[in-house]
């Protein structure tokens, strides 16, 4: 089954992409991992990447798009595959159609802005060893210091809350209008996002069972 997985940062999406992989027992492809790869790897495409991002320019759809067929060639993606991370845009969506890559099922995991927000600003990162808290969810047992190490408990920038709006700002406006160009297609099928995970990743499951 070659599937898409859409949703704003901090829906969820990667681990659902992990809980669908260890289900299926396919490959989870993010555009990010494939680009370093094909660097890597001395590609023709990824040198051809390396050139636009050397000049500090994004590398253009065409390029990333091909990237992409190629690593969907590979032999661990010949029982499907799931995209995390891209398409971004109609436009690359569009790409993808016409290179001929097939997709199944499109699920798009939808959580609330405000949900998002909290989710996110919430949480903390030890500094020294990266472990991870929240200050709803998982609080350290002293507030600001890790239970693990000691170290200091910071704020990511990412995870700022100007930055989380700033994010999801950018999905609304570029990302979303995707989830109407595979509503037409019959493709499209909306998860609610739970405050479990376990329950999203129940009803992902049950998704891909319809």
């Amino acid at each position: 089954m070659n599937l898409i997985l859409l949703g704003a940062p901090g829906a969820g999406k990667g681990t659902q992409a992990e809980v669908i992989c260890e289900k299926l027992k396919i490959p989870s492809i993010s555009t990010g991992n494939i680009i370093r790869e094909a660097l890597k790897n001395g590609t023709e495409l990824g040198l051809k990447a390396k050139s636009y991002m050397d000049s500090g320019a994004l590398v253009p759809d065409e390029v990333v798009i091909a990237i992409i067929k190629e690593r969907l060639a590979q032999e661990d993606c010949k029982n499907g595959f799931i995209l995390d991370g891209f398409p971004r845009t109609v436009p690359q969506a569009e790409a993808l159609d016409a290179m001929g890559i097939v997709i199944h099922k499109v699920l798009d995991i939808e959580v609330p802005d405000e949900t998002i927000q909290k989710r996110l600003s919430g949480r903390r990162v030890c500094e020294s060893c990266g472990a991870s808290y929240h200050l709803d969810f998982k609080p350290s047992a002293k507030e600001g210091v890790c239970d693990k190490c000691a170290g200091k408990l910071v704020i990511r920038k990412d995870d700022q809350p100007e930055t989380v709006r700033e994010r999801l700002k950018t999905y609304h406006e570029s990302t979303e209008p995707l989830c109407d160009y595979y509503k037409k297609t019959g493709k499209l099928v909306v998860i609610n996002g739970q405050e479990e995970v376990a329950a999203t990743s129940a009803l992902v499951l049950k998704a891909l069972e319809a």
